[in-house]
């Protein structure tokens, strides 16, 4: 075996792979097919391309799941969280970036490291055990040929979901008579989220519209399973006429200055989507309705009447493998321990997951070229309880892609006070006690690398 490790994609998970690898002083190869090679949601060249919203959620390390993972991997020393740190705009309580700058951050950080290498081409193939050391990152949209190969290998252990993408909005187009800048709770800085009121009866309106409109059809052979995370509006607006007032249109924490005396019956907030701020993505409103229709229907909110499109939402497929199968407890393919895989095709969903996937790819994949012991993380963290989630065959039939979330992790149920006396954790005690534990495991393990 080389001394080198091949590493097939350069989305968030590649990227982190590729990194991490190069740190530990082993040489790296990335094979990426972009812009040979156009993918049916990227729009860029750049590694680590954000091909949905621009928002990395949650950053509040002692609340949140995926808070405490954000800390975890910067603790880690985490290309993408160090990138994202550095092209952050204003989300409130959340982690949100410039959709391009931090693109371009990860392209150049990686592009001008001494052990990383570029090789722009299409992998059709899955390689074999005397072609070294490989980690697989090409994504939910792995290209046909490498994932029928993927398949015969793994003797078609596959699932897949659709997702979908949210419109982008120019914000000059905006009408602010009607929209005003505010966060729920009013958390962060005041013009971190733009907001749309709508009234009971433009609500319900609105709703109709949705349920009515002309939607992107499914080929026979497609069977539409989607990510219960992102459902597109319009599947959400079918489970019942008031869901989406409880879901992305919930208007709880929010006064209309134009109007303070009524309160809206529904929301819609537009998120910053780059530095600049000239540009605004439409929280929880990816869909799948055809363009024309898209853009009738979003134009009936109040102060989008004369809204211009940056990028309108779409649809694609993602295409994730049953991981408890086929990947060991070190990501590597079973059948081939040449080969490991990272990111969104193992399964774990969200952008900060899929790097932390790739984190741990490129640890274990620099461990088995450097001759070291494998040391996982505990499943007490964050990145430990994703890794578990990802080799745990306890109700296969049901793998679905997976958010980091306290649920994944051992439980807390309570602790023994000074009086020695059992004491019941709840709520935001609860989740500050995972976080807590989580961060102090992590730094152990830090240690250890």
């Amino acid at each position: 075996m080389t001394d080198e490790i091949h590493i097939v994609g350069a989305g968030l998970a590649g990227s982190e792979a590729a990194w991490q690898i190069a740190q530990r002083g082993v040489r790296v190869i990335i094979h990426e097919m972009r812009p040979l090679k156009a993918s049916p949601a990227h729009k860029t060249a750049y590694c680590a391309e954000l091909v949905c919203s621009n928002s990395l959620r949650s950053d509040d390390h002692l609340a949140s799941a995926i808070g405490l993972l954000h800390q975890e991997m910067r603790l880690c020393e985490s290309l993408i969280m160090k990138c994202a740190d550095e092209t952050k705009v204003p989300a409130g309580g959340a982690l949100a970036v410039d959709r391009d700058g931090f693109a371009r951050s990860v392209t150049e950080k990686l592009h001008s490291h001494e052990l990383i290498s570029f090789c722009n081409e299409e992998i059709t193939n899955l390689p074999k055990i005397s072609d070294g050391r490989w980690i697989i990152a090409s994504g939910p949209l792995t290209s046909n040929d490498l994932m029928n190969s993927i398949l015969q290998t793994i003797s078609n252990q596959s699932l897949n979901f659709y997702d979908a993408i949210a419109p982008v909005i120019y914000k000059d187009s905006i009408d602010f008579n009607k929209a005003w800048y505010q966060s729920r709770y009013d958390k962060g800085d005041k013009f971190d989220y733009i907001n749309c009121p709508l009234t009971q009866e433009q609500y319900y309106d609105f709703v109709r519209e949705l349920l009515q409109a002309d939607k992107v059809e499914f080929h026979d052979f497609e069977k539409a399973e989607y990510f219960d995370g992102c459902l597109p509006i319009e599947v959400m607006a079918e489970r019942g006429l008031e869901t989406l007032v409880f879901g992305p249109m919930k208007p709880v924490g929010l006064t209309n200055p134009h109007c303070p005396e009524q309160k809206p019956y529904a929301v819609v907030q537009l998120r910053q989507d780059n530095k600049e701020d000239t540009l605004r993505n439409m929280v929880g409103f990816q869909t799948k309705l055809k363009y024309a229709e898209q853009q009738r229907i979003l134009r009936l909110i109040p102060g989008l009447e004369n809204a211009r499109f940056a990028r309108l939402g779409g649809i694609h497929r993602n295409t994730f493998l049953k991981s408890p199968i086929v990947l060991d407890e070190f990501l590597r393919l079973k059948s081939s321990p040449n080969i490991s895989f990272a990111g969104q095709i193992t399964g774990c969903e969200g952008y900060i997951e899929s790097a932390a996937t790739g984190f741990l790819a490129g640890y274990f994949a620099a461990c088995d070229v450097l001759g070291k012991k494998i040391t996982p993380p505990p499943q007490t963290t964050a990145m430990g309880a994703m890794l578990a989630y990802l080799h745990d065959d306890t109700n296969i039939d049901n793998f679905q892609p997976m958010n980091i979330n306290f649920g994944l992790f051992p439980v807390i149920n309570g602790e023994i006070t000074v009086n020695g006396k059992f004491k019941k954790i709840k709520g935001a005690d609860r989740k500050k006690a995972y976080c807590n534990r989580a961060l102090h495991d992590i730094d152990i393990w830090i240690k250890t690398l």
